[in-house]
């Protein structure tokens, strides 16, 4: 994939999964998150701390495939710790404040591949 760099000369951007309740949005931010491994990336994957639906320290699909995950209050404690990574992984969007945009945005504007999976909300 070829990616045009933004005006500071770095290439990141924001990748986001979305959809309804079990449409497998957790699968495929775990499917991109573990091709980034394999490609030797430094990966950081964040989710929301009051998600403790399966583990607390994981994110996990309906298909019981799962990564490690630091769980955090809010979105600005991602910034704090994920520019060491060159992906950065986050589910369960839409648990976290209004700035998770202002988030992702910063990190990719710094270079980093951001992936965000969360609910498709329309009826706001």
């Amino acid at each position: 994939m070829f990616i045009e760099p933004n005006s500071n000369g770095k290439s990141g951007w924001i990748e986001v999964v979305c959809g309804s309740m079990f449409s497998g949005k957790t699968e495929e931010l775990i499917r991109r998150l573990k091709r980034a491994k394999i490609a030797n990336m430094k990966v950081g994957i964040f989710k929301p701390e009051i998600d403790i639906r399966d583990d607390a320290g994981k994110i996990v699909s309906h298909n019981e495939n799962m990564v490690d995950a630091y769980p955090v209050k809010n979105s600005s404690q991602i910034l704090d710790s994920a520019l060491s990574y060159n992906v950065i992984g986050i589910d369960e969007a839409q648990f976290f404040d209004e700035k998770i945009v202002e988030v992702c945005e910063t990190l990719a504007n710094k270079g980093v591949r951001v992936i965000v999976a969360g609910l498709y909300r329309d009826w706001e």
